[in-house]
């Protein structure tokens, strides 16, 4: 902002390790006098304390949201399916950032300048912001998934590779939802049920 930015937007993902589920992306731009206090990596808070900061981000910030399914993670790559799912969050915001900060090492696809920011959801308040939105939407969302098919216990674990879901799969086999490129899961054949 200082050089002369404005909006400037936070992005970050989450979910690029998981067996199961979609990566969801979130883009932040905050209101400079209004900035949640706590804004931290998503990873650092507890769930009530990341819920709370959600609350407080969505009332007082511009933020858009958007996701790439497990289906499309598979028929690209990991990397592809969160670098547009950054892209379609940045176009959801009410009104383009003039310059964007995004954590990790890539930017997406985008015509305006911005940075890759390593460690960024530790180091800008609009990434952490964004880090809390993606994490609050996409637990809830494998939260959801965890009721249509509870075998899986995706409300615990999120869909990542813990022992318990590994062993669900073992008996189970994959639904619709798993990451079939991902390791264990290549070849394996679905679980409708």
């Amino acid at each position: 902002m200082r050089k002369g930015f404005r909006p400037v937007a936070g992005v970050d993902e989450v979910g690029r390790g998981p067996l199961a589920g979609p990566v969801v992306a979130c883009a932040v731009v905050l209101d400079p006098r209004r900035i949640p206090d706590g804004l931290a990596d998503s990873k650092l808070l507890t769930p009530a304390r990341r819920d709370e900061l959600y609350e407080e981000i969505l009332a007082t910030a511009d933020v858009a949201v958007a996701s790439m399914s497990a289906a499309r993670i598979d028929a690209t790559d990991i990397r592809k399916a969160s670098l547009e799912a950054m892209r379609r969050a940045l176009r959801g915001l009410v009104r383009p950032p003039g310059y964007i900060l995004v954590d990790g090492r890539d930017l997406p696809a985008w015509d305006g300048p911005g940075e890759a920011v390593v460690k960024g959801d530790m180091l800008v308040c609009s990434i952490a912001a964004a880090s809390i939105v993606a994490k609050v939407t996409r637990d809830r969302l494998m939260m959801r998934l965890g009721l249509h098919y509870p075998v899986y216990g995706f409300e615990r674990h999120a869909g990542y590779a813990t022992a318990a879901h590994r062993s669900a799969l073992a008996e189970n086999g994959p639904c619709p939802f798993h990451r079939f490129t991902f390791s264990p899961l290549g070849g394996a054949v679905v679980n409708e049920e």
